[in-house]
């Protein structure tokens, strides 16, 4: 009996492991053999690697929550906006050829940069004003936000089987004579 219910165990694994997306790292190389347009770009499905936390001081006059939540960090009323790891988004707009505005909210005035690393193999990595040691200076929603060193080392991934995946239309033309 329980060596029936392992094997089940097993199979079922399986076959919801099947189903479920191969994520890898969104890269330069990747972009650039597939010489995805902006139109292509808006197709694909992306997702985070890792969890990215935005936060800023949240005084009374300044104070604009939405979709984050309002903490008290060392006396002080801190904002925070919070993507956790596998957060889908979409491409919003290219402002340079290897620079990504990606949006994971139904506004696309709520984005994210990413771009690719050297250091990273050309992963499309969070881009930020500035990186200093422990922060980053991100703007969104055009306020500036800061955000832990750790998120620097968030990338996009996609499905690349899905990615992948472009539909032709072939028409033969048969020409046309005169009469």
């Amino acid at each position: 009996m329980n060596r029936i219910l392992i094997i089940t165990a097993v199979f079922t694994s399986f076959i919801l492991s099947s189903c479920s997306p191969t994520l890898s790292s969104f890269t330069d190389r990747l972009y650039e053999d597939n010489r995805w347009t902006e139109q292509d770009l808006k197709r694909i499905q992306f997702y985070l690697s890792d969890d990215i936390i935005l936060r800023r001081d949240a005084g009374s006059s300044q104070s604009k929550l939405e979709n984050g939540k309002i903490e008290i960090v060392d006396g002080r009323k801190v904002e925070q906006v919070v993507f956790k790891k596998g957060t889908p988004g979409v491409f919003v707009f290219s402002p340079d050829k290897n620079k990504f505005a990606i949006s994971f909210e139904s506004s696309n005035d709520r984005y994210l940069m990413f771009g690719p690393s050297e250091k990273w193999s050309g992963r499309y990595i969070l881009l930020a004003k500035e990186w200093n040691k422990n922060r980053g200076k991100i703007t969104y929603d055009d306020m500036v936000w800061t955000t832990s060193s750790e998120s620097a080392y968030t990338t996009l991934m996609v499905d690349i089987k899905k990615a992948n995946k472009t539909k032709y239309k072939r028409t033969t033309v048969s020409g046309r004579k005169v009469r």
